[in-house]
């Protein structure tokens, strides 16, 4: 297959910002009097933050409107931008940066295509600002992974056709999307075990195999 675009998900694909996740809810978990641990957050990966706040609650004794829960939902942001500040182009892994840098030299168009309303602010403390062809982000979408839209924008972005993109993956919920987008996807991290992955990759760099 003859790929024209890569469409590569941000958090556990391009960078890894899951202790900072864990440690944001951590710290809304313990105002509220609830249990939180790692395997709560793996639940929350590649969904929005509403959904993920609906989940946290699923051990809350009592009772929050939607303004409140809006509210530490925002708190938890505030707590996890603050800790983002702490990302620098230093934490950008050498396989991922050239392998990166080799498929756009290919005149392959590269995107990012993430449910996170942080990721114009994540790429810019990596030294990636300008570097993806398009960003399709939280800010851009309505419904959340499983649900295709935020692949499908980038593709729009790029004036691409889904069947000419690749999606890369590291979460169930991203291979959903990609696979309702009519895309292929390659699947890394956690999402390596499951089945409706076309490829899956042992290291970043084996794209170039791929592409």
């Amino acid at each position: 297959m003859n790929y024209e675009a890569v469409i590569f998900d941000l958090d556990g694909v391009i960078c890894h910002t899951d202790k900072y996740h864990y440690m944001a809810w951590k710290e809304i978990a313990g105002e509220l009097g609830i249990v939180f641990d790692r395997r709560i957050n793996d639940r929350m990966r590649g969904i929005s933050r509403m959904e993920s706040m609906e989940i946290l609650l699923e051990n809350f004794k009592g009772h929050l409107s939607w303004q409140e829960k809006e509210c530490y939902a925002d708190k938890k942001n505030r707590i996890y931008r603050s800790l983002l500040k702490n990302i620098s182009e230093a934490d950008l892994d050498r396989d991922v940066k050239a392998t990166l840098c080799s498929i756009k030299a290919s005149r392959i168009r590269v995107a990012i295509g993430s449910s996170s309303k942080n990721t114009k602010f994540i790429l810019e403390q990596l030294g990636l600002k300008d570097f993806f062809d398009a960003v399709a982000d939280g800010t851009d979408i309505t419904r959340s992974k499983p649900d295709p839209e935020v692949f499908l924008k980038a593709a729009d972005y790029l004036n691409m056709k889904p069947e000419k993109c690749l999606v890369v993956e590291d979460a169930k919920a991203g291979v959903e999307a990609a696979e309702a987008a009519g895309m292929d996807c390659a699947a890394m991290g956690d999402a390596k075990n499951f089945e409706a992955a076309d490829y899956v990759l042992g290291r970043f760099s084996d794209l170039l195999d791929i592409v």
